[in-house]
């Protein structure tokens, strides 16, 4: 459980800053980050509130820092102020900047942990826990006589790679990386397209831990699609600092080296991705560069803590982000519901894209999926 994206992710419990004020992901994530302290605390679940700077280092990125504090007021972010530079230097000795958004209530958690705690909750509400059960087919159970009754009541069958058969009422599917081809399998669109992104993070060595005490964060920049370097402190002590974002070679490739030619061919011959690409090429190019090269990744924590030093870092883990693409190479920044047509089509619910902060927006995620379940299958 967790083995994939849940156990690869940064570990942070967002405040809802950066998403459109009005959008899903806006209330989703302010909703779930209370939710997610609310339950941690009930679970016993250890966290830490360490904040976050989001930190201008150039005169030009005040106005889009200035943009984002208005932003998160308008999302009902609890705590948010402008600091300058004295202040920053209160909070984050280290840390070197102009002017910064200083969110208190952003946090840290392992998410293996919550996702472990979840598992035990379904346990206990009668829920069965599969894994090793790679799905290859849905379809609508094919009734006989013998079976009638059954066919009537689960009238839906799952089949996985070894033949294995479950037959159910309804099914609803929130499949990260593979949610594109566990929906396609059900006879839905092959659109928005799932392309992997790995992204690499390093890690501040031990000794070095000191010179960070919570979230770092840049300014993001409207022109590129990921949100940059940041210095993320771990709940064992740890920091890490990244991520970049390349393209993955398999969808749960987290080496260099990982790959798998049908996820390679599916990612590269598909259109969206190359428009996608040939929109932010220097941005691209630049990536690949700084995964080859460690000096040009410390170049860019530099700008914010001036120590850190190549010597100073290692190459850390890896997670890879499940990028919903459109054929014109947009990234789908919101949630996708997906059934299909035909008799099956009634019966599934395929959550296609539950975009980042995904697991700080959990709780809230889930209860909106009950109630479309509910409306859905008129439960």
């Amino acid at each position: 459980l967790a083995h994939h994206q849940s156990g690869h992710n940064s570990g942070v419990i967002h405040s809802g800053i950066y998403y459109t004020p009005g959008s899903l992901k806006a209330r989703l994530c302010v909703q779930g980050a209370a939710l997610c302290y609310e339950y941690c605390d009930q679970k016993g679940i250890p966290y830490k509130q360490c904040g976050k700077l989001i930190v201008a280092i150039e005169q030009d990125e005040i106005p889009r820092l200035k943009a984002l504090y208005e932003r998160g007021l308008q999302n009902n972010v609890r705590g948010l102020k402008l600091i300058g530079a004295k202040e920053i230097q209160a909070k984050e000795p280290f840390c070197r900047g102009l002017m910064a958004l200083d969110s208190p209530y952003t946090g840290i958690v392992n998410y293996k942990q919550v996702a472990q705690s979840y598992a035990e909750d379904f346990q206990e509400a009668g829920g069965t826990i599969l894994t090793d059960f790679e799905v290859t087919d849905m379809e609508m159970a094919k009734e006989s006589s013998s079976e009638s009754e059954d066919g009537l009541k689960y009238p839906v069958v799952i089949r996985n790679s070894k033949g294995e058969e479950i037959y159910c009422r309804h099914i609803v599917t929130c499949a990260g990386l593979y949610s594109d081809r566990l929906s396609e399998i059900s006879g839905c669109s092959p659109e928005p397209r799932i392309v992997p992104f790995r992204g690499d993070y390093l890690v501040l060595k031990p000794e070095k831990c000191y010179m960070v005490k919570g979230n770092i964060y840049p300014v993001p920049n409207p022109r590129f699609p990921f949100l940059g370097f940041h210095f993320t402190p771990r709940m064992d002590g740890s920091v890490w600092l990244g991520p970049n974002a390349v393209l993955a070679f398999k969808r749960e490739g987290y080496k260099l080296f990982d790959f798998s030619t049908g996820d390679f061919l599916d990612a590269v011959m598909y259109s969206g991705l190359w428009k996608l690409v040939l929109r932010n090429l220097s941005y691209g190019l630049s990536e690949i560069y700084r995964a080859c090269f460690l000096s040009a990744q410390v170049k860019q924590l530099q700008k914010f803590i001036p120590e850190v030093t190549v010597n100073d870092v290692l190459r850390g883990p890896s997670g890879v982000r499940a990028q919903a693409l459109d054929s014109n190479g947009n990234l789908v920044d919101d949630f996708v519901f997906d059934g299909g047509s035909g008799d099956i089509g009634s019966r599934i619910l395929h959550v296609r894209n539950a975009p980042s902060p995904a697991a700080t927006s959990s709780l809230a995620i889930a209860k909106m999926i009950a109630d479309e379940v509910k409306r859905r299958f008129e439960l």
